[in-house]
């Protein structure tokens, strides 16, 4: 029976076949190369249908719908990749709540947004969008947070990379784990790839081990591929420790911008401030003593700060039986418990590896 061929058969014999059942007489090259074609669709038709589909059926139909067989195949697989690696659609609202005067959004819109969403404007004027990016700061500062609204604000899949994928076969397989990780990835469209805490996966090679050295190795390997597919695709790494990574990765010709996300003023923290008030039962509430009171708070101090004010909220009235509504004064009972990240050794050094590494 011709459905149990196996995948591999020669050239000679897959113009038979085809031949046989098509009717069509192709070169043998050519009949070699749309066999495995030909099998998938038979696979993906069977699929989508829940039944066995028959070989001479799926022949057919592929011959007849080649291209757009070809790209259902393509369609359905990159569904099954991303699906796999627990891809995530991203609401646009994110982009939004990162304040439009804070630097890092001002260099995301101008270098990636812009010249990939004004795709022919880009080509006009020779603009070619980052495919690879570094987001570094100290902890807390919103690097993933960043990371996410561009992929909210492409309206694309965003993917993290998670130390345990890597991991999941020990140590002596993160290498090969990574570079399997990294070909599935080249094979989707308009994704975005995240991958945090960078430095535990490229760090410097001057005195690291065997194994740690092998990773850096392969990822050295993997960000020129990456970049070398024309799919609409973008790798975002971040890390808070940019000194720590290899000399080589900061070189350009590697990543393409290398974009500090640090400290924010005011108007930055009004923005989310206001964006965390909006989600409470507020009374009456002093914006700018609040803002003040924030100013060695990164935006994970923020956030952490109003998951503790919600619920000290919902306690009061669960014991009160009364509407509580937050007021200034409820604020400023619970920020004494929130330990500030940012100290004033942090942000120099942060300051200091700006005009050491930033490059976009």
């Amino acid at each position: 029976m011709t459905q149990d061929l196996p995948d591999k058969i020669s050239p000679e014999l897959c113009s038979s076949k085809i031949f046989e059942i098509n009717g069509t007489r192709l070169d043998p090259e050519v009949a070699a190369e749309l066999w495995p074609r030909i099998l998938q669709h038979k696979w993906l038709m069977s699929e989508k249908l829940g039944r066995d589909v028959g070989l001479r059926v799926a022949c057919i139909d592929f011959l007849e719908n080649m291209d757009q067989a070809r790209e259902e195949y393509l369609a359905y697989q990159q569904l099954d990749i991303l699906k796999e690696m627990g891809a995530q659609a991203i609401s646009q609202e994110i982009w939004d709540t990162i304040s439009d005067s804070q630097p890092p959004k001002q260099i995301v819109q101008k270098r990636i947004i812009l010249p990939l969403t004004k795709e022919n404007l880009s080509k006009k004027h020779g603009v070619v969008p980052p495919k690879a990016i570094i987001f570094f700061g100290p902890p807390g500062t919103g690097k993933t947070h960043f990371a996410k609204a561009i992929a909210g604000a492409l309206s694309w899949w965003f993917i993290e990379v998670a130390p345990s994928m890597l991991m999941a076969d020990g140590t002596e397989k993160m290498g090969a784990n990574l570079r399997q990780i990294m070909e599935k990835c080249r094979s989707l469209k308009e994704t975005v790839i995240f991958i945090d805490e960078f430095e535990e996966i490229a760090g410097s090679r001057d005195e690291a081990s065997r194994i740690d050295k092998s990773i850096t190795n392969e990822f050295l390997k993997q960000v020129p591929l990456f970049k070398s597919q024309a799919n609409n695709l973008l790798l975002i790494c971040a890390t808070n420790y940019i000194r720590d990574l290899d000399a080589a990765l900061l070189r350009p010709g590697r990543f393409d911008c290398i974009i500090p996300v640090g400290t924010l003023n005011e108007d930055e923290r009004a923005n989310i401030l206001e964006h965390y008030l909006e989600k409470l039962n507020t009374g009456e509430v002093d914006l700018n003593r609040i803002i003040k009171m924030t100013s060695r708070f990164t935006p994970a101090d923020i956030e952490y700060l109003f998951q503790q004010v919600a619920q000290f909220a919902f306690e009061q009235e669960l014991a009160t039986k009364q509407d509580y509504r937050v007021t200034t004064d409820t604020i400023f009972e619970i920020m004494p418990k929130i330990r500030a990240t940012l100290t004033d050794e942090i942000i120099v050094e942060f300051e200091k590896d700006s005009i050491t590494y930033s490059r976009y």
